[in-house]
């Protein structure tokens, strides 16, 4: 079957290997690299037999994964964050690149290999970082944007180092056709840029009116890689005019739809990539230079650590910033399996610099995700031993906080609980570590403070041990855990509400002894079917029976000892069970013509009327003698027994 069935193999044990690598929690790319070790020529078993189309196949694999990048590339990303991202990364590659050629030269690497090695090592993965950032719940974060936004840069100096790289003999003496090659580059990209934004976007714009997706999807295509195959025409790379070519669709009104249309294409060309990338790698070689593999990860680990953690503290970024900065970007990324691919290509290394390059690049990415875990517990130590830094916060009252409410975690549900308590003008203060809301809501005039709230560190600048009330909005059961061990210890008076998304984690935090324990998604589904049986006008005795029976029933369903949970938290929590409903007095009722005194209302139902709606006036907590008319709309106050008994008995 030839080339077909080399394909297959790779497919094949790709997704194997992505399976198991997924599941041991690393990126998939590594086991599409492991796989292509598995199956290249170096090691025994199945072996695709011509590595050299799969090479050619692997090309359109290196073009779609820029292409995908261009179309999903935006200069407004980086406008919170531009200082670092725009100047820092610059500066940090280029010290990278430097420091990467002082180590080859250290280890009487040639001049070549020394800057090659500089190249790659100056470059992290946006794939792992990204992976990391979202299995922690961080996308959102100021690390997070500041690490994304490095990241972009990066990417995009990805390009000039490819250019660079087929002609990196002329750095040895004259550099003139170094310049002309980039002179060349930038003179193609404006011309590219220039046409393109007039004629694609109006392509475009025929091709979306035919209403065929299958077209759509061979357009955008066949444009990402038509425009590479012209600048590769013209001297330059194939990856280098699909990386344009996104760029200008990006500019379009197409450009979600293409980016969504391209990805199934590029994650398949993708894993055809690194898979040829592991093909190339020999084992024996690596197992024949371990010792140096190893002494090599730790010392780019660490100088990549040391400058990105200078790089966070430059630009202004204090606190748990220069660790998270220095960990999560710790390792070498997947365009550096380009650049180390370009440079085997071009001859300038061979294939056991290539195969070392590989070693030590797969290694970081392996060990990253294991690095990152330990920003937060450092910092912690940090805080331990040595002076504090203030942390940033925002609208606290200037008399301190007390007797307030904090709310742990923020997020949309912590921000519209602000608004409300707010609006009912009680004293809070809101625990946010997403950036864009922590601006929201200092926007909003709210107090709060930037941090992770499961940080105890943190969560003493909420002054804990005078507040009345917290709010965890943090669906996470292992950080609510945290966050109620840690305020208990602080306050013992201190009342929780919590948050669970599954029911298993409901049993687990009243267990923690804690004021109340809220699923969202089950209370949401109970309030609509009390509003939907309102609107077919069922009396509300039925309809709060209904809604308990279902709550009870859900509850026991999943093993929690509904009875016992009833009891203790019914006891708790007595006087605050006491629902304000509005009822329309009728020309039937009881009430019309009779004051509330006459009536006993309260010793005969249990209720109490706090208020009444009167041609629009409000009038608060009758008195004895206030006399109830037709149409007036009245609030009651009770359990929901007393209020059925309320409306049979005078309604």
């Amino acid at each position: 079957m030839g080339i077909a069935e080399d394909l297959i193999i790779i497919i094949v044990v790709g997704l194997i290997a992505g399976l198991i690598a997924s599941k041991l929690r690393i990126p998939p790319i590594i086991g599409y690299i492991i796989a292509g070790i598995a199956i290249g020529p170096y090691t025994g078993g199945f072996t695709v037999s011509d590595i050299p189309r799969i090479e050619l196949l692997a090309e359109i694999g290196v073009a779609l994964l820029l292409f995908s990048i261009g179309l999903d590339f935006s200069f407004r990303e980086l406008k919170s964050i531009k200082a670092v991202s725009l100047i820092g990364t610059p500066l940090q590659i280029l010290i990278l690149i430097a420091f990467g050629y002082g180590l080859g030269r250290f280890f009487n690497m040639p001049v070549k290999d020394s800057i090659v090695l500089g190249m790659v090592i100056s470059l992290s993965s946006t794939m792992v970082v990204l992976k990391t950032l979202m299995s922690r719940g961080l996308i959102g974060t100021l690390s997070s944007k500041v690490m994304i936004g490095i990241l972009i840069v990066q990417d995009l100096a990805a390009i000039p180092l490819m250019l660079i790289i087929p002609n990196i003999q002329s750095l040895g003496g004259n550099i003139i056709p170094l310049f002309l090659i980039l002179l060349k580059a930038i003179l193609i990209l404006a011309a590219i840029v220039f046409i393109g934004m007039r004629i694609i976007p109006w392509f475009l714009k025929i091709i979306v009116n035919l209403y065929s997706r299958e077209l759509f999807l061979i357009t955008i295509t066949a444009i990402g890689l038509g425009i590479g195959y012209l600048t590769h025409l013209m001297g330059l790379s194939l990856a280098f005019g699909a990386f344009i070519a996104g760029m200008v669709i990006n500019e379009s009104d197409y450009s979600h739809q293409a980016l969504s249309d391209i990805i199934p294409l590029r994650d398949i060309f993708g894993l055809v990539f690194f898979c040829s990338i592991g093909m190339l790698v020999n084992p024996v070689f690596v197992y024949q230079n371990l010792s140096l593999v190893i002494v090599l990860v730790l010392i780019i680990v660490l100088a990549k650590i040391v400058v990105f953690s200078a790089l966070s503290a430059a630009f202004r970024y204090y606190n748990i910033m220069p660790l998270a900065l220095g960990l999560g970007l710790a390792q070498i990324g997947e365009f550096s399996f380009v650049l180390a691919r370009t440079g085997l290509k071009s001859n300038i290394i061979d294939a056991d610099f290539y195969t070392l390059i590989l070693s030590v690049s797969i290694i970081t990415m392996i060990v990253s995700p294991f690095l990152s875990l330990l920003a937060s517990p450092l910092y912690s130590l940090k805080r331990r031993y040595f002076k504090h830094e203030e942390f940033q916060s925002i609208n606290l009252p200037d008399q301190g906080l007390k007797r307030h409410i904090v709310i742990a975690g923020g997020g949309r549900v912590g921000h519209q609980i602000a608004s409300i308590f707010s609006s009912l003008e009680y004293p809070f203060v809101i625990i946010e570590q997403d950036f864009r809301r922590f601006e929201k809501s200092k926007n909003a005039g709210y107090p709060v403070i930037y941090g992770d709230a499961a940080q105890e560190t943190v969560l003493q600048t909420s002054n804990l041990d005078s507040a009345r009330l917290m709010i965890i909005t943090i669906p996470l059961i292992t950080t609510a855990r945290e966050i109620v061990s840690f305020a208990m210890r602080v306050n013992r008076d201190i009342r929780i509400i919590a948050r669970a998304d599954e029911l298993s984690s409901v049993r687990e935090l009243f267990d923690m002894n804690i004021f109340e324990v809220v699923q969202p998604e089950f209370e949401a589904s109970l309030e609509i079917i009390r509003q939907s049986l309102m609107a077919l006008d069922v009396p509300l005795t039925k309809i709060y029976s209904f809604t308990d029976s279902v709550r009870r029933k859900k509850y026991n369903d999943n093993k929690i000892d509904v009875l016992d949970q009833s009891l203790l938290s019914g006891l708790k929590k007595t006087p605050f069970l006491l629902e304000m409903d509005w009822l329309e007095i009728n020309i039937n009722s009881r009430l019309i013509g009779n004051s509330v005194g006459t009536l006993a209302i309260r010793s005969k139902t249990g209720i109490s009327i706090v208020g009444v709606l009167r041609n629009g006036v409000l009038m608060p907590n009758p008195d004895a003698d206030f006399v109830f008319l037709e149409k007036d709309y009245i609030a009651i106050i009770g359990l929901p027994e007393n209020k059925a008994l309320f409306e049979n008995t005078f309604m």
